[in-house]
C-alpha cells in the first residue's frame, strides 16, 4: 500500500491532470490512496468569496462563486466526455452545497463560515480527477473523506479524532480495495459529529496524506510537487535554491516550525511513529529520485532558508513599568489561542514582550485591543522575517546586507532576523 498526494500545481492544467494519469499508470497494478488538493489557485479564489459573504457582500460572493463554477465545469468537458453528465451531476451537488449558504446570512464566526465554503475545492478536484482517471482506464473509487476524518469545531485547525477514524478507515475504505487498487479521497478537509465541514490547517493535504498512511500502515508516502524535490529555499524567491536528496525527520519537523512550506508541520509525526518513510518528488519530471526524509540522520546541509513577508511586529510593554513575569506571558498565550494565531518569533524583556506573527488583519486587531487591557501596544506591519538553519556567517551577511533590522534571536543551528520591507 502507497500513500500518494497531489497537490493543486499538480492538477492546475489539462496538461498537468493528465501526467497525474500517466504518473499513475506506471504503478498499475499496486494498491495506492490518492490524496488530490484543491485545483490551482482555487482555495484562494474561494477565501474572496468567503470574505465577500462575511462583509455582507452576497452578491459579489455568489459572483465569485460563480467564477469557480464556471472554471471547473470548462475543465471537466476537456477531461471527460463519456461519463460527462454523471460527473457534472457529482459536481453540482457540491456547488449547491455553498450556494445554499451564499443565500444566508451570516450569524456565525468567519473561520466557520470559512470551512463550509472552502472544503468544496477538494471535493470538486477530486472528483473531476476522478471521472477522468476512469476514462482514462484507471479504474478507481471515490470517497467523500468528510465520511472518514472525525474532528473537533475548532475550525481551520480542527483537531482529528483518531481513535473514530480509525475504525472508519478499517470499516469503510479498506474494503474498497478490494473492488479498485486506486482510492481517491481529499486532503484538509474532515467533519464534525455534527456534519459540518472542517479544515486541518492551510496546507492541510499533506497532513492528511499522513493519517492515511499512519492508520494503512501504508509502506511509503509520496507527495507530488513541482520542484525535484526539497529544496534550501523557496525557489520562487532563491533560483539559485539548492536541492536536498536526503532528510531527516527531525531536520524536516524543524524546517516547518520555522516556517518552511514544504510540509506541513502536523505532517511528520504520524510517519515518524510508524517509521514510514515520505518522499517528495516532482510530477513535472516523474524520474527524478526526489527527497527522501526517514529516520536516518543527515548531516552538512546546506543554509536552510525561510523568508516570511507580511509579518506584524507586536510590541507589548508593562504599563507600570513593572516586571512583565510569568502571569502577563501567561496572559498573553491564552489571547494567541483565544484568537488561534500563534507567534512565529518571541523575545521577552524585563517589562516588555516583542512578537512577530503573521499578518491576519482580522485576528491581529482583535489582539492588539485585547493585549490593550493588560500592556500598552503598539503595532509594525510590513514587515519581513528571515530564519536560516544552518547559517554560516557568509550567508547571514549576504541574506541581511543593508537592511534595517528590528529583532535578531539566535541558536546554535538557527538565527532569526525581523527586518523592515
Amino acid at each position: 500500500m502507497k500513500v500518494f498526494k497531489f497537490g493543486g500545481a499538480s492538477i492546475n492544467s489539462i496538461e498537468r491532470i493528465q501526467q497525474v494519469a500517466a504518473i499513475l499508470q506506471q504503478y498499475k497494478g499496486e494498491k495506492m490512496l490518492i490524496i488530490i488538493s484543491a485545483m490551482g489557485k482555487t482555495t484562494n479564489a474561494l477565501e474572496k468569496v468567503v470574505d465577500a459573504f462575511y462583509q455582507g457582500n452576497k452578491e459579489t460572493a455568489i459572483q465569485l462563486f460563480e467564477q469557480v463554477k464556471q472554471q471547473h465545469l470548462n475543465t471537466l468537458k476537456y477531461l471527460v466526455s463519456i461519463r460527462w453528465q454523471e460527473a457534472e451531476n457529482q459536481m453540482k451537488d457540491f456547488f449547491t452545497e455553498v450556494e445554499w449558504l451564499l443565500h444566508d446570512e451570516p450569524v456565525r464566526e468567519y473561520d466557520y463560515y470559512y470551512d463550509q465554503i472552502v472544503c468544496c475545492g477538494e471535493l470538486l478536484s477530486t472528483s473531476m480527477v476522478s471521472h477522468f482517471l476512469r476514462e482514462a482506464g484507471l479504474k478507481n473509487t471515490w470517497t467523500d473523506v468528510r465520511d472518514i476524518f472525525r474532528t473537533d469545531d475548532n475550525f481551520r485547525d480542527a483537531n482529528l479524532n483518531w481513535a473514530f477514524t480509525e475504525n472508519k478507515i478499517k470499516e469503510e475504505v479498506l474494503p474498497l480495495f478490494n473492488q479498485t487498487d486506486l482510492v481517491i479521497t481529499q486532503g484538509f478537509i474532515g467533519a464534525t459529529d455534527e456534519n459540518e465541514c472542517t479544515t486541518l490547517g492551510r496546507e492541510g493535504s499533506d497532513y492528511s496524506a499522513a493519517i492515511f498512511a499512519n492508520l494503512l500502515d501504508a509502506e511509503s508516502q509520496t507527495i507530488w510537487k513541482d520542484v525535484p524535490g526539497v529544496m534550501n529555499a523557496d525557489p520562487k524567491q532563491f533560483p539559485n535554491a539548492l536541492f536536498i536528496p536526503a532528510l531527516s525527520f527531525n531536520e524536516v519537523i524543524e524546517m516547518a516550525y520555522y516556517g518552511a512550506q514544504v510540509i506541513h508541520p502536523k505532517t511528520i509525526k504520524p510517519l515518524q511513529n510508524k517509521n514510514i518513510p515520505l518522499h517528495v518528488r516532482c510530477f513535472l519530471q516523474p524520474e527524478l529520485p526526489g527527497t527522501i526524509i526517514s529516520n536516518k540522520a543527515v548531516y552538512n546541509l546546506p543554509p536552510v532558508i525561510v523568508l516570511m513577508e507580511q509579518q506584524v511586529l507586536l510590541e507589548l510593554s508593562s504599563k507600570d513599568f513593572s516586571f512583565v513575569g510569568e502571569k502577563g506571558i501567561s496572559d498573553l498565550y491564552e489571547l494567541f489561542a483565544a484568537h488561534k494565531l500563534k507567534p512565529n518569533l518571541t523575545q521577552t524583556g524585563a517589562i516588555s514582550i516583542l512578537c512577530c506573527l503573521d499578518d491576519r488583519p482580522e485576528k491581529i486587531e482583535k489582539i492588539a485591543l485585547a493585549a490593550a487591557t493588560l500592556f500598552e501596544v503598539q503595532l509594525t506591519k510590513q514587515l519581513t522575517l528571515l530564519t536560516i538553519r544552518h547559517y554560516t556567517r557568509e550567508k547571514f551577511e549576504e541574506l541581511t546586507n543593508g537592511k534595517d533590522i528590528l529583532l535578531t534571536q539566535r541558536t546554535k543551528e538557527t538565527v532569526q532576523v525581523l527586518m523592515n520591507g
